[in-house]
Protein backbone atom coordinates (compact mmCIF):
# COMPACT_ATOMS: atom_id res chain seq x y z
CA UNK A 1 0.00 0.00 0.00
CA UNK A 2 1.28 3.40 -0.96
CA UNK A 3 2.17 5.57 2.04
CA UNK A 4 3.51 8.42 -0.12
CA UNK A 5 0.92 9.02 -2.86
CA UNK A 6 1.15 11.79 -5.40
CA UNK A 7 -0.41 14.90 -3.85
CA UNK A 8 -1.25 18.06 -5.76
CA UNK A 9 -3.01 20.98 -4.12
CA UNK A 10 -4.99 23.80 -5.61
CA UNK A 11 -3.44 27.23 -5.01
CA UNK A 12 -4.44 29.09 -1.85
CA UNK A 13 -7.77 30.90 -2.42
CA UNK A 14 -8.38 34.59 -2.09
CA UNK A 15 -11.45 36.11 -0.49
CA UNK A 16 -12.84 37.07 -3.89
CA UNK A 17 -12.06 33.82 -5.71
CA UNK A 18 -12.72 30.66 -3.75
CA UNK A 19 -10.49 27.62 -4.17
CA UNK A 20 -11.44 25.44 -7.09
CA UNK A 21 -11.74 28.09 -9.81
CA UNK A 22 -9.26 27.62 -12.62
CA UNK A 23 -7.42 30.87 -13.32
CA UNK A 24 -7.54 31.88 -16.97
CA UNK A 25 -10.04 29.18 -17.98
CA UNK A 26 -13.70 29.58 -18.87
CA UNK A 27 -16.17 28.80 -16.15
CA UNK A 28 -18.67 26.03 -16.61
CA UNK A 29 -21.87 26.89 -18.38
CA UNK A 30 -24.29 27.74 -15.60
CA UNK A 31 -26.57 24.81 -14.78
CA UNK A 32 -30.34 25.30 -14.90
CA UNK A 33 -32.40 24.81 -11.75
CA UNK A 34 -35.70 23.47 -13.07
CA UNK A 35 -37.44 22.64 -9.78
CA UNK A 36 -37.32 23.49 -6.08
CA UNK A 37 -40.01 21.73 -4.06
CA UNK A 38 -41.02 20.43 -0.66
CA UNK A 39 -40.99 16.63 -0.41
CA UNK A 40 -42.30 16.31 3.15
CA UNK A 41 -42.24 17.85 6.61
CA UNK A 42 -41.16 15.93 9.69
CA UNK A 43 -41.18 16.14 13.46
CA UNK A 44 -37.77 15.54 15.09
CA UNK A 45 -37.78 12.14 16.78
CA UNK A 46 -35.10 13.03 19.36
CA UNK A 47 -33.65 9.56 19.02
CA UNK A 48 -30.28 10.52 17.53
CA UNK A 49 -31.21 9.69 13.92
CA UNK A 50 -32.79 12.30 11.63
CA UNK A 51 -33.98 11.81 8.02
CA UNK A 52 -30.44 12.19 6.59
CA UNK A 53 -28.69 10.26 9.36
CA UNK A 54 -27.85 7.44 6.93
CA UNK A 55 -26.02 9.91 4.68
CA UNK A 56 -23.64 7.26 3.33
CA UNK A 57 -26.50 5.47 1.56
CA UNK A 58 -28.85 6.63 -1.17
CA UNK A 59 -31.80 8.75 0.01
CA UNK A 60 -33.30 9.36 -3.43
CA UNK A 61 -33.37 7.32 -6.64
CA UNK A 62 -34.59 7.99 -10.17
CA UNK A 63 -36.26 5.39 -12.37
CA UNK A 64 -37.14 6.82 -15.78
CA UNK A 65 -39.42 9.83 -15.16
CA UNK A 66 -40.12 9.10 -11.51
CA UNK A 67 -38.24 9.87 -8.31
CA UNK A 68 -38.52 7.95 -5.06
CA UNK A 69 -37.59 9.18 -1.58
CA UNK A 70 -37.90 7.20 1.67
CA UNK A 71 -39.31 9.39 4.43
CA UNK A 72 -39.16 9.18 8.20
CA UNK A 73 -42.34 9.62 10.23
CA UNK A 74 -42.16 10.29 13.97
CA UNK A 75 -44.87 8.31 15.77
CA UNK A 76 -46.74 10.13 18.50
CA UNK A 77 -47.26 8.19 21.69
CA UNK A 78 -44.00 6.28 21.43
CA UNK A 79 -40.79 7.10 23.23
CA UNK A 80 -37.33 6.97 21.64
CA UNK A 81 -35.43 5.12 20.43
CA UNK A 82 -37.80 3.16 18.18
CA UNK A 83 -40.40 5.89 17.63
CA UNK A 84 -40.36 6.18 13.82
CA UNK A 85 -41.75 4.43 10.74
CA UNK A 86 -40.71 4.50 7.12
CA UNK A 87 -42.72 6.21 4.41
CA UNK A 88 -42.23 6.32 0.64
CA UNK A 89 -42.71 9.36 -1.60
CA UNK A 90 -42.91 9.52 -5.39
CA UNK A 91 -42.46 12.43 -7.76
CA UNK A 92 -44.19 12.26 -11.12
CA UNK A 93 -45.23 15.03 -13.54
CA UNK A 94 -47.95 16.08 -11.07
CA UNK A 95 -45.50 16.58 -8.19
CA UNK A 96 -44.76 14.76 -4.93
CA UNK A 97 -47.14 12.35 -3.23
CA UNK A 98 -46.87 9.86 -0.42
CA UNK A 99 -47.26 6.35 -1.79
CA UNK A 100 -46.84 4.13 1.24
CA UNK A 101 -46.18 4.07 4.97
CA UNK A 102 -45.39 1.24 7.37
CA UNK A 103 -48.64 0.52 9.19
CA UNK A 104 -47.27 -2.07 11.62
CA UNK A 105 -43.64 -1.69 12.61
CA UNK A 106 -41.44 0.82 14.44
CA UNK A 107 -37.75 1.58 13.98
CA UNK A 108 -35.14 4.20 14.72
CA UNK A 109 -33.11 4.96 11.61
CA UNK A 110 -34.00 6.21 8.12
CA UNK A 111 -34.11 3.57 5.39
CA UNK A 112 -31.64 3.37 2.48
CA UNK A 113 -33.23 2.93 -0.95
CA UNK A 114 -32.17 1.44 -4.28
CA UNK A 115 -33.59 0.72 -7.73
CA UNK A 116 -32.88 -1.89 -10.41
CA UNK A 117 -33.11 -1.41 -14.16
CA UNK A 118 -36.06 -3.84 -14.30
CA UNK A 119 -38.16 -1.47 -12.17
CA UNK A 120 -37.82 -3.13 -8.78
CA UNK A 121 -37.44 -0.74 -5.87
CA UNK A 122 -35.69 -1.96 -2.71
CA UNK A 123 -35.98 -0.47 0.76
CA UNK A 124 -33.69 -1.49 3.62
CA UNK A 125 -35.75 -1.54 6.82
CA UNK A 126 -34.96 -2.49 10.40
CA UNK A 127 -38.13 -3.04 12.48
CA UNK A 128 -37.62 -3.42 16.19
CA UNK A 129 -38.55 -6.54 18.12
CA UNK A 130 -38.54 -4.62 21.41
CA UNK A 131 -41.84 -3.84 23.18
CA UNK A 132 -43.10 -0.22 23.07
CA UNK A 133 -42.03 0.49 26.63
CA UNK A 134 -38.40 -0.59 25.99
CA UNK A 135 -35.74 2.04 25.32
CA UNK A 136 -33.90 -0.23 22.87
CA UNK A 137 -33.56 -3.87 21.97
CA UNK A 138 -33.26 -6.47 19.21
CA UNK A 139 -34.28 -5.83 15.61
CA UNK A 140 -35.23 -7.80 12.49
CA UNK A 141 -33.54 -6.24 9.42
CA UNK A 142 -35.27 -6.84 6.09
CA UNK A 143 -35.18 -5.83 2.45
CA UNK A 144 -38.53 -4.91 0.89
CA UNK A 145 -38.81 -5.26 -2.90
CA UNK A 146 -41.58 -3.22 -4.56
CA UNK A 147 -42.65 -3.12 -8.19
CA UNK A 148 -42.67 0.42 -9.56
CA UNK A 149 -45.41 -0.77 -11.93
CA UNK A 150 -47.84 -1.55 -9.12
CA UNK A 151 -47.41 -0.26 -5.58
CA UNK A 152 -50.71 -1.88 -4.59
CA UNK A 153 -48.96 -5.23 -4.59
CA UNK A 154 -47.36 -6.17 -1.24
CA UNK A 155 -43.55 -6.12 -1.32
CA UNK A 156 -41.41 -9.21 -1.44
CA UNK A 157 -39.59 -9.51 1.89
CA UNK A 158 -36.05 -10.90 2.18
CA UNK A 159 -33.91 -11.21 5.30
CA UNK A 160 -30.16 -10.94 4.70
CA UNK A 161 -28.31 -14.23 4.52
CA UNK A 162 -25.63 -13.46 7.09
CA UNK A 163 -22.60 -15.71 7.47
CA UNK A 164 -22.91 -15.84 11.26
CA UNK A 165 -25.21 -14.81 14.07
CA UNK A 166 -24.56 -11.43 15.68
CA UNK A 167 -26.29 -8.81 17.78
CA UNK A 168 -29.00 -7.03 15.74
CA UNK A 169 -30.37 -3.86 17.30
CA UNK A 170 -31.82 -0.49 16.26
CA UNK A 171 -28.25 0.85 15.78
CA UNK A 172 -27.25 -0.57 12.38
CA UNK A 173 -25.08 2.10 10.69
CA UNK A 174 -26.08 0.14 7.61
CA UNK A 175 -25.16 0.60 4.00
CA UNK A 176 -26.70 -0.56 0.74
CA UNK A 177 -24.89 -0.88 -2.58
CA UNK A 178 -26.87 -1.51 -5.78
CA UNK A 179 -25.76 -2.74 -9.19
CA UNK A 180 -28.86 -1.62 -11.07
CA UNK A 181 -27.95 -3.11 -14.43
CA UNK A 182 -27.20 -6.58 -13.08
CA UNK A 183 -29.97 -6.56 -10.45
CA UNK A 184 -27.64 -7.30 -7.54
CA UNK A 185 -27.01 -5.76 -4.14
CA UNK A 186 -24.78 -5.79 -1.09
CA UNK A 187 -26.16 -4.93 2.34
CA UNK A 188 -23.93 -3.98 5.26
CA UNK A 189 -24.82 -3.84 8.98
CA UNK A 190 -22.74 -3.11 12.06
CA UNK A 191 -23.13 -5.41 15.02
CA UNK A 192 -25.26 -4.00 17.81
CA UNK A 193 -22.62 -4.42 20.50
CA UNK A 194 -20.31 -1.64 19.24
CA UNK A 195 -17.42 -3.84 18.12
CA UNK A 196 -15.39 -2.86 15.01
CA UNK A 197 -17.11 -5.47 12.82
CA UNK A 198 -19.46 -4.93 9.88
CA UNK A 199 -21.47 -7.87 8.56
CA UNK A 200 -22.28 -8.08 4.86
CA UNK A 201 -24.41 -10.21 2.58
CA UNK A 202 -24.48 -10.33 -1.23
CA UNK A 203 -27.67 -10.96 -3.24
CA UNK A 204 -27.15 -12.08 -6.85
CA UNK A 205 -29.36 -11.41 -9.90
CA UNK A 206 -31.31 -14.62 -9.30
CA UNK A 207 -32.41 -13.37 -5.89
CA UNK A 208 -30.12 -15.77 -4.01
CA UNK A 209 -27.79 -14.92 -1.13
CA UNK A 210 -24.55 -16.04 -2.74
CA UNK A 211 -21.95 -14.95 -0.22
CA UNK A 212 -21.55 -13.21 3.14
CA UNK A 213 -18.86 -12.30 5.65
CA UNK A 214 -17.39 -9.79 8.04
CA UNK A 215 -15.32 -6.62 7.59
CA UNK A 216 -12.89 -6.09 10.46
CA UNK A 217 -12.10 -2.39 10.95
CA UNK A 218 -9.30 -1.17 13.26
CA UNK A 219 -12.01 0.72 15.16
CA UNK A 220 -15.75 0.88 14.61
CA UNK A 221 -16.53 2.07 11.04
CA UNK A 222 -19.83 3.88 10.45
CA UNK A 223 -22.04 5.69 7.89
CA UNK A 224 -20.65 3.60 5.01
CA UNK A 225 -20.78 4.34 1.32
CA UNK A 226 -21.19 1.00 -0.47
CA UNK A 227 -20.65 0.57 -4.22
CA UNK A 228 -21.20 -2.60 -6.25
CA UNK A 229 -20.44 -3.09 -9.95
CA UNK A 230 -19.89 -6.24 -11.99
CA UNK A 231 -19.26 -8.36 -8.92
CA UNK A 232 -16.72 -6.01 -7.28
CA UNK A 233 -17.67 -4.29 -4.01
CA UNK A 234 -16.21 -1.23 -2.30
CA UNK A 235 -16.85 0.30 1.13
CA UNK A 236 -15.85 3.70 2.56
CA UNK A 237 -16.50 4.24 6.29
CA UNK A 238 -15.43 6.69 8.97
CA UNK A 239 -14.11 5.71 12.39
CA UNK A 240 -16.65 6.45 15.13
CA UNK A 241 -15.60 5.93 18.74
CA UNK A 242 -15.86 7.61 22.13
CA UNK A 243 -13.01 10.06 22.72
CA UNK A 244 -10.00 7.79 23.44
CA UNK A 245 -7.56 10.41 24.82
CA UNK A 246 -8.04 10.73 28.57
CA UNK A 247 -6.89 14.35 28.83
CA UNK A 248 -9.12 15.51 25.97
CA UNK A 249 -12.05 13.52 27.28
CA UNK A 250 -11.71 15.10 30.73
CA UNK A 251 -11.54 18.61 29.25
CA UNK A 252 -14.59 17.98 27.05
CA UNK A 253 -16.53 16.68 30.04
CA UNK A 254 -15.78 19.86 31.98
CA UNK A 255 -16.32 22.21 29.02
CA UNK A 256 -19.69 20.65 28.13
CA UNK A 257 -21.06 20.89 31.65
CA UNK A 258 -20.87 17.18 32.33
CA UNK A 259 -21.79 15.35 29.12
CA UNK A 260 -20.54 11.81 29.60
CA UNK A 261 -19.90 10.87 25.97
CA UNK A 262 -18.33 12.44 22.93
CA UNK A 263 -17.95 10.47 19.72
CA UNK A 264 -15.03 11.40 17.47
CA UNK A 265 -14.51 10.87 13.72
CA UNK A 266 -10.79 11.06 12.88
CA UNK A 267 -9.95 8.07 10.68
CA UNK A 268 -11.21 7.15 7.22
CA UNK A 269 -11.20 3.56 5.95
CA UNK A 270 -11.60 1.97 2.51
CA UNK A 271 -11.90 -1.74 1.78
CA UNK A 272 -12.76 -3.72 -1.35
CA UNK A 273 -13.65 -7.18 -2.63
CA UNK A 274 -12.95 -7.87 -6.33
CA UNK A 275 -15.20 -10.97 -6.49
CA UNK A 276 -17.90 -10.63 -3.89
CA UNK A 277 -19.68 -13.79 -5.00
CA UNK A 278 -16.80 -16.03 -3.90
CA UNK A 279 -14.28 -14.02 -1.88
CA UNK A 280 -14.04 -12.05 1.35
CA UNK A 281 -13.08 -8.39 1.72
CA UNK A 282 -9.36 -7.69 1.93
CA UNK A 283 -7.31 -5.58 4.29
CA UNK A 284 -8.31 -2.09 5.37
CA UNK A 285 -6.67 0.87 3.64
CA UNK A 286 -6.56 3.94 5.89
CA UNK A 287 -7.24 6.95 3.67
CA UNK A 288 -6.88 9.76 6.23
CA UNK A 289 -6.09 10.22 9.91
CA UNK A 290 -6.29 13.41 12.02
CA UNK A 291 -5.79 11.78 15.41
CA UNK A 292 -2.73 13.89 16.20
CA UNK A 293 -4.63 17.20 16.19
CA UNK A 294 -8.05 15.96 17.37
CA UNK A 295 -9.52 16.72 13.95
CA UNK A 296 -12.71 15.62 12.27
CA UNK A 297 -13.43 13.67 9.06
CA UNK A 298 -16.73 13.25 7.22
CA UNK A 299 -16.94 10.60 4.49
CA UNK A 300 -19.11 12.04 1.70
CA UNK A 301 -19.13 9.95 -1.45
CA UNK A 302 -17.53 7.28 -3.61
CA UNK A 303 -17.64 6.88 -7.41
CA UNK A 304 -16.45 3.99 -9.56
CA UNK A 305 -14.76 5.20 -12.74
CA UNK A 306 -14.88 3.33 -16.03
CA UNK A 307 -11.13 2.66 -15.92
CA UNK A 308 -11.44 0.70 -12.68
CA UNK A 309 -10.26 3.45 -10.35
CA UNK A 310 -12.25 4.45 -7.28
CA UNK A 311 -12.77 8.10 -6.40
CA UNK A 312 -13.41 9.18 -2.81
CA UNK A 313 -14.72 12.46 -1.45
CA UNK A 314 -14.46 13.61 2.17
CA UNK A 315 -14.21 16.64 4.47
CA UNK A 316 -11.33 17.27 6.88
CA UNK A 317 -11.11 19.72 9.77
CA UNK A 318 -7.67 20.10 11.30
CA UNK A 319 -9.10 20.45 14.84
CA UNK A 320 -12.66 19.67 15.86
CA UNK A 321 -13.38 23.07 17.39
CA UNK A 322 -11.82 26.46 17.97
CA UNK A 323 -12.03 26.00 21.75
CA UNK A 324 -10.12 22.72 21.55
CA UNK A 325 -7.54 24.22 19.20
CA UNK A 326 -6.95 27.15 21.56
CA UNK A 327 -6.59 24.80 24.54
CA UNK A 328 -4.41 22.04 23.07
CA UNK A 329 -3.06 23.13 19.65
CA UNK A 330 -2.50 26.92 19.67
CA UNK A 331 -0.10 26.80 16.72
CA UNK A 332 -2.36 24.83 14.37
CA UNK A 333 -4.39 26.62 11.69
CA UNK A 334 -8.09 25.87 11.89
CA UNK A 335 -8.91 24.81 8.32
CA UNK A 336 -11.67 22.87 6.63
CA UNK A 337 -10.97 21.16 3.30
CA UNK A 338 -12.90 19.09 0.77
CA UNK A 339 -10.61 16.28 -0.34
CA UNK A 340 -10.61 13.98 -3.35
CA UNK A 341 -8.67 10.72 -3.39
CA UNK A 342 -8.25 8.19 -6.19
CA UNK A 343 -7.56 4.49 -5.52
CA UNK A 344 -5.90 2.29 -8.16
CA UNK A 345 -4.86 -1.32 -7.68
CA UNK A 346 -5.58 -1.11 -3.95
CA UNK A 347 -3.34 1.94 -3.44
CA UNK A 348 -3.79 5.67 -3.05
CA UNK A 349 -2.67 6.99 -6.45
CA UNK A 350 -3.74 10.63 -6.26
CA UNK A 351 -4.91 13.27 -3.77
CA UNK A 352 -6.35 16.69 -4.43
CA UNK A 353 -7.82 19.43 -2.26
CA UNK A 354 -10.95 20.48 -4.12
CA UNK A 355 -12.09 23.33 -1.84
CA UNK A 356 -10.52 24.87 1.22
CA UNK A 357 -11.46 27.42 3.88
CA UNK A 358 -9.74 28.92 6.91
CA UNK A 359 -11.88 29.30 10.03
CA UNK A 360 -9.46 31.87 11.44
CA UNK A 361 -9.83 34.18 8.44
CA UNK A 362 -13.57 34.29 7.85
CA UNK A 363 -13.40 32.60 4.45
CA UNK A 364 -16.14 30.45 3.01
CA UNK A 365 -15.93 26.93 4.36
CA UNK A 366 -16.83 23.76 2.46
CA UNK A 367 -19.61 22.03 4.37
CA UNK A 368 -21.02 19.18 2.22
CA UNK A 369 -20.53 17.57 -1.19
CA UNK A 370 -21.46 14.76 -3.57
CA UNK A 371 -20.11 13.37 -6.83
CA UNK A 372 -22.22 13.39 -9.98
CA UNK A 373 -21.31 11.66 -13.25
CA UNK A 374 -22.95 12.01 -16.63
CA UNK A 375 -23.66 9.19 -19.08
CA UNK A 376 -20.56 10.26 -21.03
CA UNK A 377 -18.31 9.97 -17.97
CA UNK A 378 -17.90 13.65 -17.08
CA UNK A 379 -17.43 13.94 -13.34
CA UNK A 380 -18.64 16.79 -11.14
CA UNK A 381 -18.76 17.69 -7.48
CA UNK A 382 -21.83 19.43 -6.10
CA UNK A 383 -20.75 21.26 -2.94
CA UNK A 384 -22.28 23.56 -0.35
CA UNK A 385 -20.30 26.20 1.54
CA UNK A 386 -21.02 28.40 4.50
CA UNK A 387 -19.67 31.82 5.33
CA UNK A 388 -17.72 32.62 8.46
CA UNK A 389 -17.68 36.32 7.64
CA UNK A 390 -21.46 36.77 7.41
CA UNK A 391 -22.47 34.05 9.81
CA UNK A 392 -24.79 32.48 7.23
CA UNK A 393 -25.38 28.75 7.47
CA UNK A 394 -25.12 28.44 3.69
CA UNK A 395 -23.04 30.76 1.54
CA UNK A 396 -23.87 28.99 -1.69
CA UNK A 397 -23.95 25.86 -3.81
CA UNK A 398 -21.12 25.23 -6.26
CA UNK A 399 -20.73 22.84 -9.16
CA UNK A 400 -17.15 21.84 -9.95
CA UNK A 401 -16.10 19.76 -12.93
CA UNK A 402 -13.13 17.44 -12.32
CA UNK A 403 -11.49 17.58 -15.73
CA UNK A 404 -8.23 15.74 -15.05
CA UNK A 405 -5.73 14.84 -12.37
CA UNK A 406 -3.41 17.64 -13.41
CA UNK A 407 -5.81 20.60 -13.43
CA UNK A 408 -7.88 22.13 -10.66
CA UNK A 409 -11.65 21.82 -11.02
CA UNK A 410 -13.61 24.34 -13.07
CA UNK A 411 -16.51 25.78 -11.12
CA UNK A 412 -19.72 27.70 -11.35
CA UNK A 413 -22.47 28.70 -8.94
CA UNK A 414 -25.82 26.97 -8.66
CA UNK A 415 -28.52 29.54 -7.92
CA UNK A 416 -30.97 27.94 -5.51
CA UNK A 417 -33.63 29.90 -3.68
CA UNK A 418 -33.30 27.42 -0.84
CA UNK A 419 -29.64 26.26 -0.76
CA UNK A 420 -28.97 23.01 1.05
CA UNK A 421 -27.00 22.72 4.28
CA UNK A 422 -26.51 19.00 3.67
CA UNK A 423 -28.01 16.77 1.05
CA UNK A 424 -28.19 13.49 -0.83
CA UNK A 425 -28.24 12.94 -4.58
CA UNK A 426 -29.61 10.20 -6.83
CA UNK A 427 -26.42 8.20 -7.18
CA UNK A 428 -25.17 5.24 -9.16
CA UNK A 429 -24.49 3.55 -5.84
CA UNK A 430 -28.27 3.44 -5.38
CA UNK A 431 -28.94 2.17 -8.90
CA UNK A 432 -29.73 5.50 -10.59
CA UNK A 433 -28.37 5.72 -14.13
CA UNK A 434 -25.77 8.45 -14.91
CA UNK A 435 -27.32 11.46 -16.65
CA UNK A 436 -27.17 15.23 -17.11
CA UNK A 437 -29.78 15.64 -14.36
CA UNK A 438 -28.76 16.06 -10.71
CA UNK A 439 -31.61 15.13 -8.36
CA UNK A 440 -30.99 16.48 -4.86
CA UNK A 441 -32.87 16.18 -1.56
CA UNK A 442 -31.76 17.76 1.68
CA UNK A 443 -32.14 20.17 4.55
CA UNK A 444 -32.04 23.96 4.35
CA UNK A 445 -31.28 26.54 7.01
CA UNK A 446 -34.61 28.33 6.54
CA UNK A 447 -36.75 25.19 6.97
CA UNK A 448 -34.91 22.82 9.31
CA UNK A 449 -37.80 20.34 9.60
CA UNK A 450 -38.54 20.06 5.87
CA UNK A 451 -36.98 17.75 3.29
CA UNK A 452 -36.72 19.69 0.04
CA UNK A 453 -35.94 18.67 -3.53
CA UNK A 454 -34.08 20.45 -6.31
CA UNK A 455 -33.57 19.43 -9.93
CA UNK A 456 -30.38 20.73 -11.58
CA UNK A 457 -29.86 20.27 -15.33
CA UNK A 458 -26.31 20.35 -16.69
Amino acid sequence: MDSQPDRRRIPEPTRRQFAGALAGAALLRAPRVTAEETVYEFTPADNGAGPLWDYGAAGVVRFRNHLYVPGLDTLSGYKPLNNCRWTLYQRDPDGWKRLLADEKERQREPCPIGVFDDGRLVLSVNPTLAPPEAYNGPADPQLLFFSTRDFNRPPTVLRPGWSTKFSLTEHTYRGLGIDGRKGELLTLHNGGNGTPRAFWAYLDHRGKWRNAGVIEYPIRGCYPQVALRNGAAHVLAVGDIVEPVTEWKKWKFEASGGRKWDYVFRRLFYVSNPAVDTRQFGGILEIANVDQTAGHITNLDMWLAGDGSIQLLYLVRTVTSRAMRDRFFPGVRLTRTLERCIIRDGRVAFRQTVLTGDEDRGDELPSWARFHATSKGRLYVLASTRSQATGKDVAGIRLLELTSETDPPIETRVNLNHPFVNFMTATERGGTRPSNTIDVIGLTASEPNVIRYACIEL
